[in-house]
């Protein structure tokens, strides 16, 4: 495990640490599952891991340092690489040996892995499945610890709803500091650059990029990321709010950290499938 150290200072009456984590892609399936997915399981885990079985080793090593070093696991999806009967159980027995808080990626929702176009049609085959399988809410949910209110939201489709800008300024109404937990990072020039210019991504994989920086998308990509009017009012709201102090993200499958909106960072934590794991110290 490879440990990137973070420090926030809001202000809190006492520290709070946590191990944040993300994109496991953990990839099990069995005799309960078609071939088809018994192949995806084999095909896919080897492009993640090899021949080793790293994925599953490295969240074991992650969820026994959060036990004894830290107040809580976070983790902004992508623990799971697709449905299968095996994938929840397992993701279900890790997660239930460590008092954890998280919000879900698209992966967690995918089927056999880019076969249809994902959208909240696709997801609602398997969300009933896949929200059992978890402590918290997978859509939106938040949760208070130390005097900080963690929230938790699904952006795993680039979007926000009307109904989750609700229950966020709810939340803000309450009048902790809030660390929002996001798997999809939030759109800034920065790390659009980062993306696109020293990475050279075909698309930048970020949730409210203009319209305008989107033109050499794919047809695909555009519609997969392309903003709507609730998500950019969303993100609106989010740039007015002062006890919005921190975005923990995932998704892009390395560790980065940029300034969101005013002097509020966001953190995007590497892939867990490769070791890496975010401690976050907040003060």
């Amino acid at each position: 495990m490879k440990i990137t150290h973070s420090r926030l200072d809001i202000g809190l009456p006492k520290p709070l640490s946590f191990l944040h984590s993300c994109d496991n892609h953990l990839c099990y399936a069995d005799e309960r599952d078609d071939e088809r997915k018994r192949d995806l399981a084999v095909k896919r885990r080897r492009a993640f891991e090899g021949d080793s079985n790293r994925c599953t080793l490295f969240l074991d090593e992650m969820i026994a340092y959060a036990k004894e070093h830290c107040d809580l696991f976070l983790h902004s999806g992508d623990l799971l690489d697709f449905v299968s009967y095996r994938n929840l159980e397992v993701g279900k027995e890790k997660m239930d040996q460590v008092d954890y808080f998280m919000a879900v990626g698209n992966h967690e929702f995918s089927l056999y892995v880019g076969e249809a176009f994902e959208d909240e049609a696709y997801k609602r085959q398997s969300y009933d499945r896949v929200q059992a399988a978890f402590k918290n809410d997978l859509t939106f949910a938040s949760r208070l610890i130390g005097g900080l209110n963690l929230v938790a939201i699904d952006n795993g489709y680039y979007l926000f709803s009307e109904e989750q800008l609700a229950l966020l300024k709810s939340e803000v109404a309450r009048g902790y500091p809030i660390i929002l937990m996001l798997h999809t990072p939030i759109y800034t020039p920065d790390l659009f650059q980062e993306m696109m210019v020293s990475r050279k991504k075909e698309c930048a994989y970020l949730c409210g990029c203009p319209a305008t920086f989107m033109g050499d998308y794919s047809d695909y990509r555009l519609r997969q990321q392309r903003p709507d009017e609730p998500t950019r009012e969303f993100i609106r709201y989010l740039q007015t709010q002062p006890l919005v102090k921190a975005l923990l993200t995932g998704h892009l499958h390395f560790n980065y950290e940029g300034i969101l909106f005013g002097d509020t960072p966001q953190f995007v934590t590497g892939a867990g499938y490769a070791g890496d794991a975010r401690l976050i110290e907040i003060v």
